[in-house]
């Protein structure tokens, strides 16, 4: 389990809605079934992946996304109709360990058309980008400190992993649609080069700053940080509704003021009181960094990106 130290376990309500779609689904012969036979049905578990599905699967595909826009994905909860989805669709593009909800329906939904995109490459461990020192041995279990030595799904912060998921995601979108196989890999491959573009901007961007650790909200940020060579000082853990301790907090703003941080960085879909709080007392400004975990207001995964790029760069006085 990546995103929490324990699964979470079921409603009644809702194991009874997997066992009646594993009915469906064993009904419908395939388990698969598009309602547009001119099209691949692919239900997509959040943003990223719906992002990356429509992408490169261009309009041989029709995507849906389990979770709603301005919803938070980690703790989703499925009602019928999305149960529905996952019985009905050709393709499931998911992140095993990030939404407990939405493992349970692929276990029990899934079979063989389930495409887990934390199978593509080893994922970080928990803790990989954070800020280390002499001292901090016995804080685990803090925020930000992750129990159990969990590993970190927030693998799309990183456009070069992104990239590989890309290129697998066309084999897959290609095994179930073997007349286009050649127009998913091509675009899996535009793809890739616009996410090169976008490493080597990043790259690029954050080669001089003045500082180097990001203090922020939750630890979502740890593939970025590891890729950059940044540090991150999270002020909860991988999953943004837990609370931090008063331990953690005071910890946070000694760090903070140790490496002067001027900016607290909070995310789209979850209350920046607590970064806020920090950075009242530590004297510093606050400012959105997205986790990406949900749609943008405006533009998509790349100009997010590119947005949270020239945030960094302001916050870390990079030249």
């Amino acid at each position: 389990m990546t995103a929490r130290a324990t699964p979470r376990v079921l409603t009644a309500a809702t194991a009874a809605l997997l066992a009646l779609g594993g009915l469906s689904a064993c009904s419908d012969g395939d388990g698969g079934g598009g309602k547009d036979p001119g099209r691949v049905d692919v239900v997509a578990a959040f943003y990223p992946l719906q992002f990356l599905t429509e992408r490169i699967g261009g309009d041989r595909v029709v995507v849906g996304n389990l979770t709603k826009p301005g919803a938070e994905p980690h703790d989703l909860e499925l009602n019928p109709r999305q149960v529905g989805q996952v019985v009905d669709a050709e393709l499931i593009v998911y992140l095993t360990g990030f939404q407990p909800a939405v493992d349970e329906a692929v276990e029990q939904n899934g079979g063989d058309r389930a495409f887990d995109v934390a199978g593509v490459a080893p994922l970080l461990d928990a803790a990989a980008g954070d800020h280390e020192h002499e001292g901090e041995a016995g804080h685990e279990g803090e925020a930000g400190h992750e129990e159990g030595g969990g590993k970190d799904p927030h693998l799309w912060l990183d456009p070069t992993r992104l990239a590989t998921v890309g290129d697998r995601l066309a084999e897959r979108l290609g095994a179930v649609d073997p007349g286009h196989a050649a127009d998913y890999t091509a675009r899996a491959g535009a793809l890739r080069a616009e996410l090169t573009k976008l490493d080597t901007e990043y790259a690029e961007g954050l080669r001089t700053c003045q500082r180097r650790e990001i203090v922020t909200s939750h630890t979502a940020f740890g593939y970025l940080a590891e890729h950059y060579k940044l540090e991150q000082i999270g002020i909860t853990g991988l999953t943004p509704e837990s609370e931090p301790s008063p331990q953690r907090l005071a910890e946070v703003a000694r760090e903070a003021r140790e490496h002067q941080a001027g900016t607290i960085f909070f995310e789209t879909l979850v209350s920046p009181k607590v970064a806020e709080t920090i950075a009242r007392e530590v004297g510093a400004k606050t400012a959105v960094l997205d986790p990406i975990e949900g749609p943008p207001a405006e533009g998509d995964y790349l100009s997010a990106m590119r947005a949270n790029l020239q945030t960094l760069r302001t916050a870390l006085d990079c030249s």
